[in-house]
């Protein structure tokens, strides 16, 4: 799989704050459900596969260990959302409310 934000892979989301490197991942979730939702596979996986390498990018970057259990398991509940059985029984609502918190945290200290 080639990076598609090689700028950030480069070293440019370590200086992203966190709630600015979840509002960014959860920008390409929301993407990933409206394309899902308009019947586009295609864009869809491409806008969940962002999402995957900008959640893989704030695992390489954390150090609070809290903050790395949680996203380890955001990026497996979402796997499981997209492309599993959805066991965690997730919905567009929850990824929806789960993310939107960290957007408005991160526009409100921009």
């Amino acid at each position: 799989m080639s990076l598609q934000h090689k700028d950030l892979a480069a070293g440019r989301w370590s200086h992203l704050s966190f709630c600015e490197q979840m509002a960014n991942v959860g920008s390409e979730v929301e993407r990933a459900l409206i394309w899902r939702a308009k019947k586009n596979a295609d864009y869809s996986q491409k806008a969940f596969d962002r999402a995957l390498e900008l959640i893989d990018l704030t695992l390489v970057y954390l150090k609070i260990f809290s903050r790395l259990k949680e996203i380890a398991r955001v990026r497996e509940a979402l796997v499981d959302y997209f492309y599993g059985d959805n066991q965690f029984e997730s919905t567009e609502s929850s990824w929806r409310n789960y993310f939107m918190p960290f957007t408005y945290a991160a526009r409100k200290n921009s």
